[in-house]
């Protein structure tokens, strides 16, 4: 019988990422998590050679990545749609709580 481990790392603002586990996790190198800050797409905490990721920013990276593999596209145009998405998502919960405002 095969054994697998699995190992997990919770993340949050008490266990925050390096860059390079943060890379690790999005299957990339360190220098594209520093295009990921160039360009706005996460934002470090502390000093660039320490820099720190929180939840969030793994959250951020994730989908900057998958947009790039699957659209081909390049970090300045998914920082874009990412920004489109989160506004895309603050409406649509607006709306939600408006809506139940008005009785349903």
């Amino acid at each position: 019988m095969k054994t697998i481990t699995v190992t997990a790392t919770v993340v949050g603002s008490e266990q925050p990422l390096s860059a390079g586990d943060l890379a690790r996790a999005c299957g990339a190198e360190e220098a594209w998590v520093v295009q990921l800050v160039r360009v706005g797409i996460i934002e470090a905490r502390g000093p660039a050679p320490a820099w720190r990721f929180d939840s969030q920013a793994l959250r951020q990276a994730r989908e900057a990545r998958q947009l790039q593999q699957c659209f081909d596209v390049e970090l300045e145009a998914a920082a874009l749609m990412l920004d489109m998405s989160q506004e895309i998502r603050r409406l649509k919960a607006r709306l939600r709580v408006l809506g139940e405002g008005r009785g349903g």
